[in-house]
C-alpha cells in the first residue's frame, strides 16, 4: 500500500532524519569514569557485563533513548497527516446563475420590481464558485467563477434592461460553461415564450441540477403598445390589453390626446401625427409594466424635405416619383431661372446645357456646403458646365451592357436594376460605383463632399425600361432622403434589442449615458443621440408585453434544491497523533524528574 493511501502529506516522514544524529550523540558519549570506592556495600557487579555486548547494553539501558525516539516518530506522522476514509454527503459547491434581465422583470408589484426580487433570491444561491449568465436581448456571461464577494457586487450592479430576452439561450449558455456536479439556478418571471423548457429538460440530461426560482408577482392586467408604423408625418400605433376586464386607454403624443376602449385581448390601433422633433407617446393611465405604457419617436426638426428639380424637358416619371415620397416638397424650374431659395436637395434633368446659367451650378455648390445633396441624371449631350458636381468623366456612350453585381448599400438594397439601352461610358472621377457596367462604366455613383452628397443617375430616362419598374420610386424615396441627410422614420426608430450601427467609432448620447463605439446596443428605452442625428428604440413586443406567466409548481415543472451527493473523503487523525506527541513529552519529563535529572 503507498504511503498516499492512510497519509494526506507522507512527505513529513522526512522528520525522521532528526533520530540520525541523536543516535550518533547516543553512541559516541564516552562510558562513565569508573570509581574505585572503598566498601562495595552499595553496589553489586552483574556478571552479565562479562558476556554482554557493550553497544547493545547502553542502547537498552538508554529509556530516555526511546521515549525521544518515540516522540519524533510521533511528531513525524503528524506532519504526514494520517487519515481514514470515511463516506459523507457533501452539497455542491460551484453554481452558475441565470438572472432574467427582460423587460418582464420590471413589472411592479407591492413597491418592488419582479427583477428586485429575483436579485435578492440569485444573492441567496451564491456559493464558493459561482458563475453569472444574463438573459437579455443576448445571453451574456458576466462573470466567469467568481468569488462569493465578486458575484455579489456583480448582482447589486445589476439592472433589468427595456428588450425582449431569451431564457433558452441564457440556460443553455449556463449549461455549457458548468462544470460536472454543479448546479445551475435560474431566477425569472418565466413569461419568456422561448421554448426554455427544452433548455432545462436537456440541461438535466447531464446530470446537472437546475433550479427554478419564479418571480412573476402583478402584470394581471396590463395594457401596452404592441406595434408601431409609419406613413408620412404620421405614427400608427397598436394597443393590445392581455387583462381579463374591459378598459380605456387614452393616447397622447405633443399636443394631441385620443381616448379608445379595449375588451379582453383586445388589440386597437391609433394614429397621431408626429411633431418636428418627434416626442412620446404614452397611454394614460399607466399600470404595473410601465416599458410598453410608452413608445418614443425620433424624427428629424424640419419634417419636409425640400427638392428642386432644375430641369428644361421635365421628366414626369421623376417628378412624380419625388412628388409621392413622404413629407417632399417638389419644386420645378426651367434654366435660364435663377435659384435664390435655399433646397434640401437639387436635382439637374434634362438640362439644357447652353440656357444653364452658372449661378444654377453654384446653387447645387453651395446645397452641398449646407449638407444637402445634388443629383445628376444623365443625358445625352451632357452639358460641359458641371463641373466637379458631375462623378463621372464622360468618354462616349454605349449599348445594351451587362450589368455588374450591385455592390451592398441601402441605396440599392433589394432592387433590381435593368441594364439601359444606350449609356454613358466613361470612368469614375471621385466617390463609389453601386451600379457598373460589364466595362467598368458607372450607372449609379454616391460620394460625400464635406457635409453633402453627391448622386450620379447614369440611366438616360427615355433609353430605359426603368422609369416602368415599380422599384423606380423607391429608389428616389432612398435618394432624396439619402441626399437630403434625412433617414426615414424607419431607420430612425427602431425596437429594444437591437443595435445602432456606424461606419466608425462614434460618440453617442444613450439613456444609460454616453458610449463610444462603432456599434450601440438598444438595451434602453429612449432617446440616443449620435451627432446632430437623434434615433429611439422602444418596447414592441407582444410576447414580452404578456407579462403574465403561469405558476411553475402548478404547471408540474421540476423544481430542484441543491443536490447533496454520497463521496468518500479522508478524515485526518493528525489531532490524535498530536496528542500521542504531547504525551511523549510528559512521559520524557516524568521520566528524567524520576531519575533525578530535573
Amino acid at each position: 500500500m503507498a504511503l498516499s493511501d492512510a497519509f494526506l502529506t507522507p512527505l513529513g516522514f522526512a522528520a525522521l532524519l532528526v533520530v540520525i544524529p541523536i543516535l550518533i550523540l547516543y553512541l559516541v558519549r564516552p562510558d562513565p569514569r569508573r570509581v574505585r570506592l572503598p566498601t562495595y556495600r552499595f553496589l553489586s557487579e552483574d556478571r552479565r557485563d562479562v558476556t554482554s555486548h557493550p553497544l547493545f547494553e547502553r542502547l537498552k539501558r538508554s529509556t530516555l533513548l526511546i521515549l525521544q525516539l518515540l516522540a519524533i516518530l510521533l511528531f513525524a506522522t503528524a506532519l504526514a497527516s494520517p487519515y481514514v476514509p470515511v463516506s459523507e454527503s457533501s452539497t455542491v459547491e460551484e453554481t452558475v446563475l441565470v438572472v432574467d434581465t427582460s423587460a418582464s422583470m420590471t413589472v411592479e408589484s407591492g413597491g418592488a420590481t419582479r427583477f428586485s426580487r429575483a436579485v435578492d433570491g440569485a444573492e441567496d444561491a451564491v456559493t464558493g464558485t459561482t458563475s453569472v449568465v444574463l438573459s437579455g436581448s443576448d445571453a451574456t456571461v458576466a462573470l466567469r467563477d467568481g468569488s462569493p464577494d465578486e458575484t455579489r457586487a456583480l448582482l447589486s450592479d445589476l439592472s433589468a434592461t427595456a428588450a425582449p430576452g431569451d431564457l433558452r439561450s441564457a440556460i443553455s449558455t449556463a449549461a455549457s460553461i458548468a462544470g460536472d456536479g454543479s448546479r445551475i439556478v435560474v431566477v425569472s418571471d418565466f413569461a419568456d415564450e422561448s421554448a426554455w423548457e427544452d433548455a432545462v429538460r436537456v440541461a438535466r440530461s447531464r446530470g446537472l441540477s437546475v433550479e427554478l426560482r419564479q418571480f412573476a408577482d402583478g402584470g394581471a392586467s396590463n395594457v401596452g403598445i404592441v406595434e408601431r408604423s409609419f406613413s408620412g408625418d404620421e405614427v400608427t400605433v397598436s394597443l393590445k390589453n392581455y387583462g381579463e376586464e374591459s378598459v380605456t386607454r387614452s393616447v397622447s403624443l405633443g399636443g394631441q390626446r385620443k381616448s379608445l376602449s379595449l375588451g379582453p385581448g383586445d388589440v386597437r390601433t391609433v394614429t397621431l401625427g408626429i411633431p418636428a422633433g418627434g416626442g412620446t407617446v404614452r397611454l394614460s393611465p399607466g399600470d404595473d409594466f410601465a416599458a410598453d405604457d410608452v413608445s418614443y419617436v425620433a424624427a428629424p426638426s424640419d419634417a419636409v424635405v425640400d427638392v428642386l428639380v432644375l430641369t428644361n424637358d421635365e421628366n414626369r416619371y421623376l417628378t412624380t416619383a419625388l412628388s409621392v415620397v413622404d413629407s417632399v416638397e417638389v419644386t420645378v424650374k426651367n434654366p435660364p431661372t435663377s435659384v435664390t431659395e435655399e433646397y434640401d436637395a437639387i436635382v439637374y434633368s434634362n438640362v439644357d446645357g447652353g440656357r444653364l446659367l452658372r449661378t444654377n451650378v453654384e446653387a447645387g455648390r453651395e446645397t452641398l456646403e449646407n449638407g444637402g445633396g445634388v443629383a445628376i441624371q444623365a443625358q445625352e449631350p451632357m452639358p460641359d458646365s458641371y463641373g466637379d458636381l458631375l462623378l463621372l468623366e464622360p468618354n462616349g456612350t454605349g449599348t445594351n451592357p451587362t450589368l455588374q453585381t450591385p455592390a451592398e448599400a441601402e441605396l440599392t438594397r433589394d432592387i433590381g436594376f435593368p441594364p439601359p439601352e444606350v449609356y454613358l461610358t466613361g470612368s469614375l472621377r471621385e466617390g463609389r460605383a453601386l451600379v457598373s457596367t460589364a466595362d467598368g462604366s458607372p450607372l449609379i455613383a454616391t460620394a460625400e463632399r464635406g457635409n453633402g452628397r453627391i448622386l450620379y443617375y447614369g440611366y438616360i430616362e427615355e433609353e430605359s425600361a426603368f422609369k416602368y419598374d415599380y422599384q423606380y420610386p423607391v429608389f428616389w424615396k432612398r435618394a432624396i432622403y439619402e441626399l437630403a441627410g434625412r433617414p426615414p422614420l424607419t431607420e430612425l426608430n427602431a425596437e429594444t434589442g437591437g443595435r445602432l450601427s456606424f461606419g466608425n467609432e462614434t460618440t453617442v448620447s444613450t439613456p444609460e449615458g454616453t458610449v463610444t463605439a462603432a456599434a450601440v446596443p438598444l438595451d434602453g428605452a429612449g432617446f440616443y443621440e449620435a451627432g446632430e442625428t437623434r434615433y429611439s428604440a422602444s418596447l414592441l413586443s407582444e410576447s414580452e408585453s404578456s407579462v403574465a406567466a403561469a405558476d411553475l409548481d402548478a404547471a408540474g415543472n421540476e423544481s430542484v434544491a441543491a443536490r447533496e451527493e454520497e463521496r468518500t473523503v479522508p478524515d485526518p487523525l493528525t489531532e490524535w497523533v498530536a496528542l500521542a506527541v504531547l504525551g511523549g513529552v510528559v512521559l520524557e519529563v516524568a521520566y528524567l524528574r524520576r531519575r533525578g535529572d530535573l
